[in-house]
This record gives C-alpha cells, sequence and structure tokens, in this order.
C-alpha cells in the first residue's frame, strides 16, 4: 500500500476543509457515493484525469478504500470537477502499467515516486 494506514485517519480529518478545493481546482475533484451499509451519502476528495471516455482515478490510499467499496456495491457515483457534474455508472480497477500512457507526465512522476499502483476507470 502505498501510503501508511495512519494517514488515512489525517486525510479524513483534512478531507472537509479540501472538499470546495477539489470541485474548482483539477486534478481534484470530488467523488459523491452512497454508503454500502449505511445508505449515507458521502462526498470524497479525490484526484481524477479525463481519459476521453471517463475519468482515471489513483488509489493514492490503496485498493480497499471505502469510497470504492461504495461504488463498486451500489454501481454510481457523481463526480464533480471544476463546477461539472458527471454521472458513473461503470468501476473498473486497472494497475499503474495499463494506464501509465493516461496520464499527463507530472501525475505519472508524482504517482512512481508515490509507489501509486492501482488505480480506477470510471464511465458514466
Amino acid at each position: 500500500m502505498p501510503m501508511p494506514r495512519a494517514f488515512r485517519r489525517v486525510a479524513a480529518f483534512l478531507n472537509p476543509a479540501v472538499r470546495p478545493l477539489a470541485r474548482r481546482m483539477p486534478p481534484l475533484a470530488t467523488l459523491r457515493h452512497q454508503g454500502r451499509k449505511s445508505g449515507r451519502t458521502y462526498e470524497t476528495p479525490v484526484m481524477a484525469f479525463p481519459t476521453g471516455s471517463g475519468w482515471l482515478i489513483a488509489l493514492a490510499y490503496g485498493a480497499d478504500v471505502q469510497w470504492l467499496r461504495n461504488v463498486e456495491h451500489t454501481g454510481r457515483a457523481t463526480l464533480s470537477r471544476r463546477g461539472e457534474r458527471y454521472q458513473v455508472t461503470s468501476v473498473r480497477r486497472v494497475d499503474a502499467a495499463a494506464v501509465s500512457p493516461l496520464l499527463p507526465p507530472w501525475a505519472r512522476a508524482v504517482m512512481g515516486t508515490a509507489n501509486v499502483s492501482d488505480y480506477v476507470i470510471l464511465r458514466g
């Protein structure tokens, strides 16, 4: 896993402050999803890169994040970026080698340095 588990707690604390920025500052975006057990609506900041047919999201905290489990379970989410909303109905996990050409060079370098090896592609 690229990021230590302890950092997830810090990120959860910072997410409310990051959300307003994430809606307007690419590559940040927010992903609105429904909890698979609670039914509660969540909004999670993510790094989303357009792919032409959807969005590529780096799983910087690993592939076992709750938002991904929720989206896979419900089969839908809403991605907000630069004030625009995009409906998501398809989720596919992919590895770094498969998506490397889709990332901008700076993001490829950052994700490589952070040892991010898992990604998801979201499509509407």
